[in-house]
């Protein structure tokens, strides 16, 4: 019973929804005869231990849940929707590995993975963001709101056929808390909790050992593994054993093993036999037969000849130029290709320049704020992306968290170099590049991903002038995801996404700050920041949180670990017209385009239509480009 989210919180595996060696060759061969496992209903576990008959009594043990209303369906799954048909989503790089925990696991590929194929015990709701049933149908608080109880559903089952049981929130659990899984915010995430209690086969419980309003949530969206293979292996184990091979999961898609080609493509796989088929919650979702990633490595251009040449269904269009100048090609003008720009409530991140405040040149807060004054964002918005942009002065842009007295950054020559003299950088050499004090040329490397470069080497021009040399690397985007891991980097270009619900902790905890595999990647330490997060914590008060994640946003500015860049509160997408989908397109707070993984369909009619329109050289009809359904229904609440 789950809604599938898909959130790219923050790129870690702590968000919403988290995340060779001894018994592989056994595992191996439980996973190919899945079906040899299947385990009928058990009617022998007492009701009261969380068997069949528990919902007679989870009021009188004080137990909730949620039913979901017939009047939110949409937002669950369109009743119009069908299943069937191949879904293919042309992406940039193969993922460093297909597991959805422990090192290198928080890739963007890895959020999708861990989304369709796994669940927690507990979701959020599309709409409301109020906890729904997943694994476990009932949950219970205590009083003091320090302890936990969950009730799997003893229909759950996993894709090899196994029953879900409570061990396996344990097992998984543990895994969290391995440090030999090398991601060390895990530890700091879920180390704020006992070792869960397997109470009974269906009833598990958690104490946590501090108050946090956030502790239920990821606690509860802790999507799980099964306890069967977990405790075959250990961290070190699990992070070579399931490289490239998947551990079964209870989602409604699959990856099998025959369908991961390394460095070229994987596939889902629908799931005939998914526990919660017939659930209202997921009945009109999880539509495609199969959904194929395509991998076209670091090369935008190739990617979109291909989307236009058919071999991919949907294309998001990252670029202004390319929305503005290449999208009124012949197929999109007939109507055989659609041109969406879909709104939502999708907080915008973070984008823009990460400094490595740990290194020279940029340990020095007047370099770092130097950059920022040349870094002409408002000329590239202009002059390169069309107007399509506003500009970025806060980790949460565009939210209620948003600090109104952050400095609104804007080009200013004579700043930066008030500022570079002031660092000591008072000369320039023969070839015009300014030299420091201490005889070092302020030199330093940026690595890319070629199809980046539009982005960087205006950036590289306009600090040329002013005799700062930023060196431009390229690297493909496994390379510089691991330099930026283990810290071997001196700035970034970033591209965060944010979360629904702000954690200024695991990316700006002091505690993170020397350590790789986190998100903490500028190296940032702060003693009121560190108070400020413990109390964000245990404050149940949306206003006060709110004030605190001001307070914290304030503090970085000032701080500058980032010269932000340019912000936008919509998806830019095109596709084949042969799919249905709701009429909002995107999640509310998702927002992107993987909601055509869960909630979009293969329309069989409409594929007809296309092929016939492009055989005979007509047209299908264009729809409106703007998508305004969540702002509108935004607007609406507002006013009632």
């Amino acid at each position: 019973m789950k809604r599938i989210q898909i959130i790219v919180l923050l790129v870690l595996a702590v968000s919403l929804v988290f995340w060779s060696c001894g018994g592989g060759e056994k595992q191996a061969a439980d996973a190919t005869n899945a079906k040899s496992n299947i385990v009928a209903k058990d009617m022998t576990t007492p009701a009261e231990e969380g068997g069949y008959g528990f919902e007679k009594l989870a009021d009188e043990l004080g137990y909730v849940t949620y039913e979901m209303k017939p009047e939110e369906q949409m937002f669950f799954g369109d009743p119009r929707a069908k299943k069937g048909g191949l879904f293919r989503h042309i992406t940039s790089r193969f993922p460093a590995t297909m597991r959805i925990e422990g090192q290198n696991a928080n890739y963007v590929e890895n959020s999708t993975i861990s989304g369709l194929c796994y669940e927690g015990l507990i979701s959020t709701h599309p709409l409301t963001l109020e906890f729904i049933p997943s694994l476990a149908s009932h949950w219970k608080i205590s009083d003091d709101k320090m302890k936990f109880w969950f009730r799997i559903n003893p229909d759950a089952r996993w894709s090899d056929g196994r029953e879900v049981i409570a061990e396996d929130v344990v097992a998984t659990w543990d895994l969290h808390m391995d440090e030999t899984i090398l991601s060390p915010s895990d530890q700091l995430t879920f180390g704020k909790y006992e070792r869960p209690v397997a109470e009974s086969k269906y009833l598990v419980s958690v104490v946590c050992k501090q108050l946090s309003w956030r502790n239920l949530l990821y606690f509860g969206g802790m999507p799980l593994m099964p306890s069967y293979y977990l405790n075959q292996v250990d961290g070190s184990e699990y992070l070579k054993e399931y490289q490239f091979k998947m551990i079964p999961g209870t989602g409604p898609y699959e990856i099998k093993e025959e369908d991961i080609v390394n460095q070229e493509s994987f596939t889902f796989t629908r799931r005939p036999d998914y526990w919660a088929i017939d659930d209202p919650m997921n009945k009109y979702a999880n539509n495609f037969d199969k959904i194929k990633f395509i991998v076209v490595k670091d090369n935008l251009p190739l990617m979109f000849e291909k989307f236009k040449k058919g071999e991919g269904d949907l294309y998001t269009v990252a670029q202004a130029r390319v929305w503005v100048e290449e999208t009124d090609f012949e197929s999109v003008t007939k109507g055989w290709i659609q041109k969406k720009k879909v709104y939502s409530e999708k907080p915008a991140g973070t984008s823009g320049y990460a400094f490595n405040m740990r290194k020279w040149p940029f340990n020095d807060k007047r370099v770092r704020m130097a950059f920022t004054y040349l870094y002409n964002r408002e000329k590239m918005n202009e002059e390169m992306y069309y107007n399509e942009y506003s500009m970025m002065n806060s980790m949460y842009s565009g939210s209620v968290y948003e600090n109104p007295n952050n400095e609104k950054v804007v080009y200013s020559p004579e700043k930066a170099a008030k500022l570079l003299k002031e660092a000591g950088y008072t000369t320039r050499n023969e070839d015009g590049w300014l030299v420091h004090e201490d005889g070092r040329i302020l030199r330093f490397e940026i690595a890319i991903q070629k199809g980046s470069a539009y982005m960087v080497t205006p950036v590289q021009q306009m600090l040329k002038e002013y005799g700062i040399d930023m060196q431009v690397k390229y690297e493909d985007g496994n390379a510089s995801w691991k330099n930026l891991m283990d810290r071997n980097f001196t700035i970034f270009m970033q591209n965060w996404s944010g979360l629904v619900f702000p954690n200024p902790e695991t990316s700006l905890k002091s505690s993170l700050a020397d350590e790789n595999n986190t998100n903490n990647i500028a190296g940032f330490k702060n003693a009121r920041v560190d108070e400020l997060c413990a109390e964000y914590d245990v404050t149940f008060d949306q206003a006060r949180r709110i004030e605190i994640i001001r307070e914290i946003d304030g503090i970085y500015s000032d701080i500058h670990p980032a010269a932000w860049g340019i912000a936008r509160n919509y998806q830019r997408i095109l596709y084949w017209d042969k799919f249905g989908y709701p009429e909002y397109m995107v999640g509310r707070y998702t927002g992107d385009y993987r909601t055509a993984f869960t909630l979009w369909w293969y329309e069989p009619e409409k594929e007809k239509a296309l092929q016939e329109a492009m055989a005979n050289d007509t047209n299908l009809p264009v729809g409106p480009v703007d998508v305004k359904y969540w702002p509108e229904y935004l607007k609406k609440a507002n006013t009632q």
